[in-house]
């Protein structure tokens, strides 16, 4: 009797969380915008950054527990499965919450390849090198897209970093370097291939990001997620037909990764991070960027006992340096004009 009281809690806990994530979402554009510095640091926003730095830090794991070899889901597959029903779940909340869900032609245009870039052209790369690397290697590479974004955003608005920003790009740099060097030498983990595709994932990210910055659309938070979702979804399904990959045939742990992955990874995460931005200064809210990693490599560690020599560790800090540095000066400097 008590373990179905149990059960009943944790369903009600459950349904409570994604209520209160869809609400969230149906919020304005506007109050999405950051915060500035003044704003107080509180302890529902902390909550909020704490459900980020785990869920977010802990999705590299659950692609690797999908992924890998014997778990029934190919990478492209999983990409498309877990957009596809996450991009449902908005597009239908948005639609019985009567917000405006049909798009302009330039709106669908920045969305689409906004959606492509960041999940058939990011996470499918992730997707696709984790049946080879390990989830704390994949995280720590992946962890760098402040890294990359500042350096595009910088050669975008045809603006000249500070001198400070340039050494702390080249700081974030020299920690990739300690993290691929050892891997090609030793031709263990990762190949070539892998971690040319690791490296990929998060320019294709920022690039995509970066579009909708620079070309801003008029529809709600929710909207816009529901179309990145959808629209990323569909170019999964056509790598999965064009690369011939087998029909999912996942085990019961495949299965597990698949649903945390859609609904704590792609809409619990995702609400918890701008319920962040709403209730915490902006510095302190982007720190998911630099925390998401080292919890993936300590779960990645403590779950799956993978590698963690003194070049993971070095590469880790040089990284996570780099991205304290970027963000440091973005927030706090201006950059001239070329």
């Amino acid at each position: 009797m008590n373990q179905v009281h149990s059960a009943t809690r944790r369903s009600d806990w459950l349904v409570a969380t994604i209520t209160r994530t869809m609400r969230a979402l149906h919020a304005p554009r506007s109050s999405m915008e950051p915060l500035q510095h003044d704003k107080q640091v509180t302890a529902k926003g902390l909550a909020n950054l704490v459900t980020v730095y785990l869920i977010w830090g802990s999705t590299y794991l659950a692609i690797r527990f999908a992924v890998r070899e014997g778990a029934g889901i190919a990478p492209f597959a999983l990409g498309a499965m877990r957009t596809l029903m996450a991009g449902s779940v908005l597009l239908g909340w948005a639609a019985l919450r009567g917000v405006r869900i049909r798009l302009t032609r330039a709106e669908f245009v920045t969305l689409a390849v906004a959606g492509l870039l960041m999940w058939p052209g990011a996470n499918g790369l992730v997707n696709w090198a984790e049946q080879r690397a390990d989830s704390s290697y994949a995280a720590l590479l992946v962890g760098a897209l402040p890294i990359w974004a500042a350096l595009i955003d910088a050669l975008w608005r045809r603006q000249r970093p500070s001198w400070r920003l340039i050494a702390f790009l080249v700081i974030g740099f020299i920690g990739i370097g300690l993290l691929t060097v050892p891997k090609l030498l030793s031709a263990e983990g990762a190949d070539l291939v892998t971690i040319l595709m690791l490296i990929a994932a998060p320019i294709t990210w920022a690039i995509g990001t970066l579009l909708q910055i620079h070309r801003p659309v008029s529809v709600s938070p929710l909207v816009s997620s529901a179309y990145l979702h959808l629209l990323g979804g569909v170019g999964f399904a056509i790598l999965f037909v064009v690369t011939k990959e087998p029909w999912p045939t996942p085990t019961a742990q495949a299965w597990g990764a698949l649903v945390y992955l859609t609904i704590a990874g792609s809409i619990i995460a995702f609400t918890a991070y701008v319920q962040a931005l709403h209730l915490l200064p902006t510095h302190i809210a982007m720190t998911y960027a630099y925390v998401n990693p080292v919890v993936a490599v300590i779960l990645g560690w403590m779950l799956l006992r993978e590698e963690m020599s003194f070049a993971v560790l070095a590469g880790m800090g040089l990284i996570m340096l780099g991205v304290w540095g970027v963000f440091r000066e973005r927030y706090h400097r201006q950059p001239a004009t070329l």
